[in-house]
């Protein structure tokens, strides 16, 4: 299947941000990575995506931070904020994600099934 959106990955754990990766250009899509916000950043501000999957927790800049920056200077960028931590509690920061600005959420660990179920819903908003 050829798709022809472009999706910037970015996750500090090159081991998810790979998989994530792979399992999106096995489904058809261009996908470049980043490994922090910052470079996410450079990267998007370079040439914006069509959608952006982004971790929450990240050195240097988080996510939540990136999300407020990125949608401050293009309000119409599409993201998706993932995490494998801190969804329990009194503090859950992917609702905050979603506060934010954030599309959807994709709680870690997910299935290709997720992943696809996600973007594709968020691709299509």
């Amino acid at each position: 299947m050829t798709r022809t959106a472009r999706i910037l990955v970015t996750d500090d754990d090159e081991r998810l941000r790979q998989a994530t990766a792979d399992m999106l250009q096995e489904e058809g899509y261009v996908v470049a990575m980043a490994r922090d916000g910052n470079e996410l950043l450079r990267t998007y501000r370079k040439e914006p995506f069509d959608l952006v999957v982004c971790d929450v927790f990240m050195p240097g800049k988080d996510g939540l931070e990136i999300i407020g920056e990125l949608l401050k200077e293009y309000p119409l960028a599409k993201i998706v904020a993932m995490s494998g931590g801190a969804q329990e509690g009194t503090l859950n920061f992917l609702k905050v994600a979603l506060h934010l600005g954030a599309k959807d959420i994709l709680p870690k660990p997910f299935t290709r099934a997720r992943l696809m179920e996600v973007v594709e819903r968020v691709l299509a908003s």
